[in-house]
């Protein structure tokens, strides 16, 4: 979801390096294979350019944005249950 997040914040493709620094607490490793999965889930496409040395990108694709809603929704949910969960440590 992080992944996501970030491609959606961007408003445009992202370099495997700047997808790197923007996520706390990632390793390459990980990071290589979750975007290897969303690319095989048809959420994100990687794009490589012929040049040296090698350039790829990496944005959302129309099934990727079609998540928009659904994550925006469930950002939401969680601040609530957030706040909520501050209100009841508060209260007791």
């Amino acid at each position: 979801m992080v992944i996501i997040c970030q491609l959606f914040a961007a408003k445009s493709p992202l370099r495997f390096s700047e997808l790197e620094r923007r996520i706390d607490d990632i390793n390459q490793k990980m990071l290589i294979q979750q975007l290897k999965q969303l690319e095989k889930d048809g959420i994100i496409e990687r794009t490589v350019y012929p040049q040296v040395p090698p350039k790829v990108e990496y944005h959302l694709t129309q099934m990727g944005i079609a998540l928009g809603p659904s994550m925006e929704a469930l950002i939401d949910w969680a601040f609530l249950r957030r706040e909520q969960l501050i209100q009841e440590d508060k209260e007791e």
